[in-house]
């Protein structure tokens, strides 16, 4: 089993890197593609956002890189190990935490954690349990029984059971999912405490919003083709729109000719909203067509764009924000 330190001593390079990643599943594997040339490259350091909608490719990824699941061709490597040249090794160097919740229920998060060290071959003298127990903030419950334990902590100990090994990528599938606003903001703190003590963390998510806020950089998977990969900011700006809310004083049954020949739409009787490129229209050029047209204007707000517009675009071609 290769060392913490062996880890550390690998050259500078990527996380991960993924070249014509293919995947046929069926009769003589030559059936549906789960993936499809997939070409990605995840650096070290980062929170990367694995999005898609069900069955786009990405547990298949992710049990590939794993060891789990026997690609069809093309090449993948874990922090510079080739899966097929050294699959031992590209398996110790990533950890994975499944959306479901796999612990016996009878073990306490200390002997959890030392019993899955010592599958992994880990020697006594060099296991983390106390310093995982703090990372994910379980300390004080070291000795209590799994089944003790909340919805939230349990997820956080899955996330030590996945590091017991020190993996220095590990893979977080749908770690918030049907859990309540609480127990995600939790979660998203251990998260970047794991990315803050040097862990690369790949996170899958049905959840905008949590990709949006964690992840540096973001790569969209549909039908297991790679449909984008980019920094998650670098992404929101591509699409050029942004969204003109107006809060009319007195409420109106529908809008002049003049107004909805512009683009403008009613969307309740005192609200007007503009959707429009900033690199081709002008706010003012719309405002004074309001005013020109007798509608006396309360309130003006605008909307970037988001994720959620972006993924709906590339996901769906034709989708309006």
């Amino acid at each position: 089993m290769t060392s913490r330190n062996a880890f550390a001593s690998v050259p500078p390079g990527q996380a991960v890197e993924i070249k014509g990643l293919t995947k046929f599943y069926g009769s003589n594997g030559r059936g549906k593609a789960a993936l499809d040339h997939v070409d990605l490259t995840i650096p070290r350091g980062v929170i990367f956002g694995l999005l898609g909608p069900n069955g786009a490719g990405k547990s298949t990824l992710i049990n590939i890189l794993a060891g789990l699941v026997i690609k069809t061709a093309g090449s993948a490597k874990v922090w510079g190990i080739d899966i097929d040249e050294d699959p031992r090794n590209a398996r110790a160097a990533i950890g994975v935490v499944p959306q479901e919740l796999n612990l016996d229920s009878f073990f306490a998060p200390r002997e959890l954690l030392d019993v899955q060290a010592g599958l992994y071959g880990v020697p006594k003298n060099e296991r983390r349990t106390g310093e995982l127990l703090e990372l994910v903030g379980l300390t004080d419950k070291a000795d209590a029984p799994a089944r003790t334990l909340s919805g939230g902590m349990r997820r956080r100990l899955m996330m030590a059971k996945a590091m017991v090994h020190s993996p220095p990528v590990l893979v977080l599938d749908e770690p918030t999912a049907g859990v309540d606003v609480e127990l995600r903001l939790q979660l998203w703190a251990t998260v970047r405490e794991l990315a803050a003590a040097g862990t690369t963390v790949l996170l899958t998510t049905h959840y905008l919003e949590e990709a949006e806020e964690l992840c540096r950089a973001i790569a969209i998977i549909d039908s297991g083709r790679l449909v984008a990969c980019d920094e998650t900011q670098a992404l929101v700006r591509k699409v050029d729109e942004k969204k003109l809310c107006l809060t009319l004083t007195t409420p109106v049954s529908e809008l002049p000719p003049a107004l909805r020949t512009m683009g403008l739409v009613l969307e309740a009787p005192d609200r007007v909203v503009f959707h429009y490129k900033p690199s081709h229209a002008q706010v003012g050029e719309v405002l004074a067509a309001v005013a020109a047209a007798g509608l006396a204007i309360r309130d003006v707000s605008s909307e970037e764009t988001d994720l959620e517009d972006i993924f709906l675009r590339l996901i769906r071609p034709g989708t309006a924000s």
